[in-house]
Protein backbone atom coordinates (compact mmCIF):
# COMPACT_ATOMS: atom_id res chain seq x y z
CA UNK A 1 0.00 0.00 0.00
CA UNK A 2 1.23 3.60 -1.01
CA UNK A 3 1.49 5.92 1.85
CA UNK A 4 -0.38 8.43 0.62
CA UNK A 5 -3.22 5.90 0.74
CA UNK A 6 -1.86 4.57 4.01
CA UNK A 7 -2.61 7.94 5.47
CA UNK A 8 -5.96 8.61 4.37
CA UNK A 9 -7.17 5.76 5.77
CA UNK A 10 -6.03 6.49 9.15
CA UNK A 11 -7.67 9.68 8.66
CA UNK A 12 -10.78 8.36 7.98
CA UNK A 13 -10.32 5.89 10.48
CA UNK A 14 -9.81 8.68 13.21
CA UNK A 15 -12.58 10.48 11.96
CA UNK A 16 -15.21 7.64 12.75
CA UNK A 17 -13.17 7.07 15.86
CA UNK A 18 -13.58 10.67 17.11
CA UNK A 19 -10.13 10.38 18.02
CA UNK A 20 -8.48 12.78 15.37
CA UNK A 21 -4.99 13.94 15.93
CA UNK A 22 -4.56 17.75 16.66
CA UNK A 23 -1.47 17.82 14.87
CA UNK A 24 -3.55 15.92 11.31
CA UNK A 25 -6.44 18.46 11.35
CA UNK A 26 -3.87 21.47 11.91
CA UNK A 27 -1.55 20.17 8.84
CA UNK A 28 -5.02 20.94 7.05
CA UNK A 29 -5.26 24.25 8.79
CA UNK A 30 -1.86 25.50 7.71
CA UNK A 31 -2.55 24.36 3.99
CA UNK A 32 -6.39 25.72 4.29
CA UNK A 33 -4.31 29.01 5.08
CA UNK A 34 -1.83 29.32 2.83
CA UNK A 35 -3.66 28.54 -0.32
CA UNK A 36 -6.88 29.36 0.41
CA UNK A 37 -6.91 33.01 2.54
CA UNK A 38 -3.16 34.01 1.40
CA UNK A 39 -1.85 34.15 5.05
CA UNK A 40 1.93 35.17 4.64
CA UNK A 41 4.53 32.92 5.70
CA UNK A 42 5.12 34.58 9.28
CA UNK A 43 1.55 34.39 9.86
CA UNK A 44 1.55 30.81 9.57
CA UNK A 45 4.71 30.08 11.61
CA UNK A 46 3.04 32.08 14.34
CA UNK A 47 -0.13 29.88 14.38
CA UNK A 48 2.40 26.74 14.77
CA UNK A 49 4.14 28.17 17.43
CA UNK A 50 1.04 28.80 19.39
CA UNK A 51 -0.65 25.56 18.64
CA UNK A 52 2.56 23.18 19.41
CA UNK A 53 3.19 25.32 22.30
CA UNK A 54 -0.65 24.74 23.51
CA UNK A 55 -0.10 20.96 23.10
CA UNK A 56 2.86 21.29 25.02
CA UNK A 57 1.95 22.71 27.89
CA UNK A 58 -1.37 20.72 28.42
CA UNK A 59 0.08 17.73 27.15
CA UNK A 60 -3.08 17.01 24.75
CA UNK A 61 -2.89 14.94 21.34
CA UNK A 62 -6.86 14.72 20.44
CA UNK A 63 -8.77 17.34 18.91
CA UNK A 64 -11.62 16.14 21.37
CA UNK A 65 -9.01 16.95 24.49
CA UNK A 66 -9.53 21.16 23.59
CA UNK A 67 -11.67 22.09 26.56
CA UNK A 68 -12.03 25.75 28.08
CA UNK A 69 -10.20 24.78 31.36
CA UNK A 70 -7.13 23.71 29.57
CA UNK A 71 -6.93 26.55 26.83
CA UNK A 72 -7.11 28.86 30.33
CA UNK A 73 -4.22 26.73 31.47
CA UNK A 74 -2.44 27.34 28.58
CA UNK A 75 -2.95 31.22 28.25
CA UNK A 76 -2.30 31.92 32.19
CA UNK A 77 1.10 30.05 32.20
CA UNK A 78 2.19 32.16 29.31
CA UNK A 79 1.06 35.01 31.63
CA UNK A 80 2.55 33.59 34.98
CA UNK A 81 5.54 31.99 34.14
CA UNK A 82 6.65 32.95 30.59
CA UNK A 83 5.97 36.29 31.91
CA UNK A 84 3.70 37.45 28.41
CA UNK A 85 2.82 40.75 28.02
CA UNK A 86 -0.53 41.98 27.21
CA UNK A 87 0.36 41.68 23.77
CA UNK A 88 1.55 38.40 23.17
CA UNK A 89 -0.51 36.61 25.85
CA UNK A 90 -3.81 38.15 22.83
CA UNK A 91 -1.25 37.14 20.12
CA UNK A 92 -1.54 33.44 21.46
CA UNK A 93 -5.37 33.45 21.96
CA UNK A 94 -5.75 35.11 18.23
CA UNK A 95 -3.70 32.30 16.63
CA UNK A 96 -5.60 29.84 18.72
CA UNK A 97 -9.19 31.35 17.97
CA UNK A 98 -8.51 31.35 14.18
CA UNK A 99 -7.71 27.61 14.08
CA UNK A 100 -10.69 26.96 16.63
CA UNK A 101 -13.13 28.82 14.40
CA UNK A 102 -11.82 27.19 11.22
CA UNK A 103 -12.16 23.39 13.50
CA UNK A 104 -16.10 24.51 14.09
CA UNK A 105 -16.45 25.58 10.68
CA UNK A 106 -15.05 22.17 9.15
CA UNK A 107 -17.09 19.62 12.03
CA UNK A 108 -14.12 18.82 14.08
CA UNK A 109 -15.04 20.97 17.38
CA UNK A 110 -18.52 21.49 18.34
CA UNK A 111 -17.55 25.46 19.22
CA UNK A 112 -14.84 27.35 19.75
CA UNK A 113 -14.04 27.52 23.79
CA UNK A 114 -11.91 30.79 23.51
CA UNK A 115 -15.09 32.87 22.94
CA UNK A 116 -16.07 32.71 26.37
CA UNK A 117 -12.09 33.69 27.40
CA UNK A 118 -11.51 37.34 27.95
CA UNK A 119 -8.94 39.13 26.64
CA UNK A 120 -6.73 41.52 28.54
CA UNK A 121 -6.46 45.43 28.21
CA UNK A 122 -3.91 46.42 25.75
CA UNK A 123 -2.11 49.65 27.43
CA UNK A 124 -1.55 52.03 24.40
CA UNK A 125 2.49 52.45 24.93
CA UNK A 126 4.01 55.28 23.10
CA UNK A 127 6.24 53.70 20.12
CA UNK A 128 9.66 53.89 20.55
CA UNK A 129 11.42 56.15 17.46
CA UNK A 130 14.69 57.79 16.42
CA UNK A 131 14.86 61.96 16.38
CA UNK A 132 15.01 63.14 13.18
CA UNK A 133 18.61 64.14 14.19
CA UNK A 134 19.13 60.20 14.97
CA UNK A 135 17.54 59.22 11.65
CA UNK A 136 19.97 61.48 9.45
CA UNK A 137 22.65 60.52 11.72
CA UNK A 138 22.17 56.95 11.01
CA UNK A 139 22.00 57.58 6.84
CA UNK A 140 25.79 59.19 7.36
CA UNK A 141 26.93 56.36 9.40
CA UNK A 142 25.90 54.08 7.72
CA UNK A 143 26.89 55.69 3.98
CA UNK A 144 30.49 56.66 5.45
CA UNK A 145 31.22 53.35 6.83
CA UNK A 146 34.69 51.53 5.44
CA UNK A 147 33.23 49.09 3.17
CA UNK A 148 35.55 46.96 1.38
CA UNK A 149 32.71 46.69 -1.69
CA UNK A 150 31.17 49.35 -3.38
CA UNK A 151 28.58 47.64 -3.49
CA UNK A 152 27.59 47.21 0.07
CA UNK A 153 27.46 50.96 0.99
CA UNK A 154 25.00 51.85 -1.41
CA UNK A 155 22.93 48.61 -0.87
CA UNK A 156 23.10 49.37 2.93
CA UNK A 157 22.44 52.78 2.48
CA UNK A 158 19.38 52.11 0.43
CA UNK A 159 18.39 49.67 2.71
CA UNK A 160 18.23 51.89 5.66
CA UNK A 161 16.37 55.01 3.55
CA UNK A 162 13.84 52.57 2.34
CA UNK A 163 12.86 51.76 6.02
CA UNK A 164 13.45 55.16 7.31
CA UNK A 165 11.12 57.09 4.00
CA UNK A 166 8.84 54.42 3.53
CA UNK A 167 7.99 52.61 6.82
CA UNK A 168 7.94 49.46 5.33
CA UNK A 169 7.97 46.40 7.53
CA UNK A 170 11.17 44.24 7.50
CA UNK A 171 9.45 41.22 5.53
CA UNK A 172 8.29 43.97 3.26
CA UNK A 173 11.77 45.21 2.20
CA UNK A 174 13.52 41.93 1.93
CA UNK A 175 10.35 40.20 0.05
CA UNK A 176 10.46 44.01 -2.37
CA UNK A 177 10.97 42.98 -6.53
CA UNK A 178 12.90 44.58 -8.41
CA UNK A 179 9.52 45.56 -10.26
CA UNK A 180 7.99 46.97 -7.74
CA UNK A 181 10.55 49.98 -7.76
CA UNK A 182 9.09 52.20 -10.05
CA UNK A 183 11.71 55.68 -10.31
CA UNK A 184 10.37 57.43 -13.06
CA UNK A 185 6.50 57.34 -11.06
CA UNK A 186 8.24 57.69 -7.91
CA UNK A 187 6.29 54.92 -6.21
CA UNK A 188 7.03 51.65 -4.33
CA UNK A 189 4.72 48.84 -4.90
CA UNK A 190 3.77 46.51 -1.76
CA UNK A 191 2.73 43.03 -3.36
CA UNK A 192 1.40 41.37 -0.38
CA UNK A 193 2.10 42.91 2.70
CA UNK A 194 0.97 42.13 5.86
CA UNK A 195 -2.84 40.12 6.01
CA UNK A 196 -2.39 39.92 2.07
CA UNK A 197 -2.90 43.51 1.53
CA UNK A 198 -1.61 45.76 -1.44
CA UNK A 199 -0.64 48.78 -1.50
CA UNK A 200 1.65 51.29 -3.46
CA UNK A 201 3.80 54.69 -1.72
CA UNK A 202 5.27 57.68 -3.24
CA UNK A 203 8.64 57.97 -2.53
CA UNK A 204 10.84 61.45 -2.35
CA UNK A 205 13.75 62.72 -4.49
CA UNK A 206 16.21 61.85 -1.23
CA UNK A 207 15.09 58.56 -1.40
CA UNK A 208 14.79 58.14 -5.49
CA UNK A 209 18.67 59.68 -5.82
CA UNK A 210 19.52 56.66 -2.75
CA UNK A 211 18.11 54.03 -4.69
CA UNK A 212 19.32 55.22 -8.12
CA UNK A 213 22.63 55.01 -7.25
CA UNK A 214 22.33 51.28 -5.87
CA UNK A 215 20.44 50.92 -8.66
CA UNK A 216 23.52 51.31 -11.30
CA UNK A 217 25.57 49.30 -8.83
CA UNK A 218 23.53 46.48 -8.93
CA UNK A 219 23.19 46.45 -12.93
CA UNK A 220 27.10 46.98 -12.82
CA UNK A 221 27.76 43.56 -11.04
CA UNK A 222 25.13 41.95 -13.39
CA UNK A 223 22.50 41.23 -10.23
CA UNK A 224 19.38 39.67 -12.33
CA UNK A 225 17.46 37.99 -9.69
CA UNK A 226 13.82 39.30 -9.04
CA UNK A 227 14.76 40.67 -5.34
CA UNK A 228 15.40 44.20 -5.40
CA UNK A 229 18.25 43.85 -2.12
CA UNK A 230 20.63 41.46 -2.91
CA UNK A 231 23.46 39.39 -1.70
CA UNK A 232 26.91 40.79 -2.81
CA UNK A 233 28.25 37.18 -3.41
CA UNK A 234 25.23 35.52 -4.97
CA UNK A 235 22.73 36.20 -7.52
CA UNK A 236 19.55 36.13 -4.85
CA UNK A 237 17.78 38.37 -2.63
CA UNK A 238 18.92 39.98 0.74
CA UNK A 239 18.47 37.73 3.47
CA UNK A 240 17.42 38.33 7.31
CA UNK A 241 20.43 37.17 8.74
CA UNK A 242 22.40 39.16 6.47
CA UNK A 243 20.37 42.28 7.40
CA UNK A 244 20.80 41.75 10.90
CA UNK A 245 24.33 41.72 10.74
CA UNK A 246 24.46 44.81 8.74
CA UNK A 247 22.64 46.64 11.00
CA UNK A 248 24.40 45.32 13.78
CA UNK A 249 27.44 47.10 12.67
CA UNK A 250 25.84 50.23 12.17
CA UNK A 251 23.97 49.87 15.62
CA UNK A 252 27.60 49.52 17.02
CA UNK A 253 29.33 52.23 14.86
CA UNK A 254 26.71 54.74 15.59
CA UNK A 255 25.78 54.51 19.19
CA UNK A 256 22.19 54.54 18.21
CA UNK A 257 19.99 51.67 19.26
CA UNK A 258 17.21 50.60 16.87
CA UNK A 259 15.36 47.82 15.01
CA UNK A 260 13.39 47.74 11.72
CA UNK A 261 10.16 48.09 13.59
CA UNK A 262 11.73 51.45 15.39
CA UNK A 263 12.71 53.17 11.84
CA UNK A 264 8.85 52.12 10.77
CA UNK A 265 7.69 53.99 14.01
CA UNK A 266 10.44 56.92 13.11
CA UNK A 267 9.10 57.44 9.26
CA UNK A 268 5.34 57.39 11.06
CA UNK A 269 5.62 60.03 13.53
CA UNK A 270 8.36 62.25 11.23
CA UNK A 271 5.80 62.25 8.19
CA UNK A 272 2.83 63.67 11.04
CA UNK A 273 5.53 66.20 12.33
CA UNK A 274 5.83 67.07 8.86
CA UNK A 275 2.27 68.10 8.16
CA UNK A 276 1.07 64.34 6.58
CA UNK A 277 -2.58 63.77 7.71
CA UNK A 278 -3.44 60.68 9.73
CA UNK A 279 -5.81 58.90 7.07
CA UNK A 280 -2.92 59.63 4.68
CA UNK A 281 -0.14 58.04 7.19
CA UNK A 282 -2.51 55.29 7.75
CA UNK A 283 -2.89 53.78 3.85
CA UNK A 284 0.95 53.93 3.91
CA UNK A 285 1.71 52.14 6.74
CA UNK A 286 -0.65 49.28 5.13
CA UNK A 287 -3.20 49.71 8.77
CA UNK A 288 -6.53 48.02 8.70
CA UNK A 289 -7.95 49.86 10.83
CA UNK A 290 -6.92 54.20 11.07
CA UNK A 291 -7.40 53.53 15.26
CA UNK A 292 -3.74 51.91 14.80
CA UNK A 293 -2.66 54.83 13.49
CA UNK A 294 -3.32 57.11 15.99
CA UNK A 295 -1.51 56.28 18.25
CA UNK A 296 1.56 57.54 16.74
CA UNK A 297 -0.16 61.45 17.68
CA UNK A 298 0.87 60.44 20.76
CA UNK A 299 4.54 60.01 19.81
CA UNK A 300 4.72 63.04 18.35
CA UNK A 301 5.55 66.26 20.91
CA UNK A 302 6.52 68.39 18.27
CA UNK A 303 2.82 67.30 16.46
CA UNK A 304 1.16 68.00 19.47
CA UNK A 305 2.44 72.09 20.28
CA UNK A 306 1.75 72.86 16.87
CA UNK A 307 -1.97 71.42 16.79
CA UNK A 308 -2.02 73.58 20.10
CA UNK A 309 -1.04 76.97 18.44
CA UNK A 310 -4.28 76.37 16.56
CA UNK A 311 -6.38 77.53 19.17
CA UNK A 312 -8.76 80.10 18.31
CA UNK A 313 -7.98 82.61 21.36
CA UNK A 314 -4.38 81.49 21.36
CA UNK A 315 -2.86 85.23 20.29
CA UNK A 316 -5.28 87.47 22.55
CA UNK A 317 -3.07 88.74 24.69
Amino acid sequence: MRPRASKIIIFYLEVMLNRMKINTIAEEFYTYSNFIKGYSKNTIIRYKMFIKYYQKVTGIDEISDITKNNVKEFLMQGRIKKNWKASSFITAHKSLFVFFQWCVKNNYLENNVLEDIELPKLNKSIPPKLTQQEAMKLLEVTYNLPYKYQYLRYRNHALLATFIFTGLRKAEVLNLKYTDVDLENRTVFVNHGKGGKDRIIPINFTLIEILGRYLKERKRLKKTCPEFFTSLNRNQGFTSSGLKRALTRIKKESGINFGTHKLRHTFATLMLEGGCDIYSLSKMMGHSDIKTTTIYLSASAEHLRQEMTKHPLNNIM
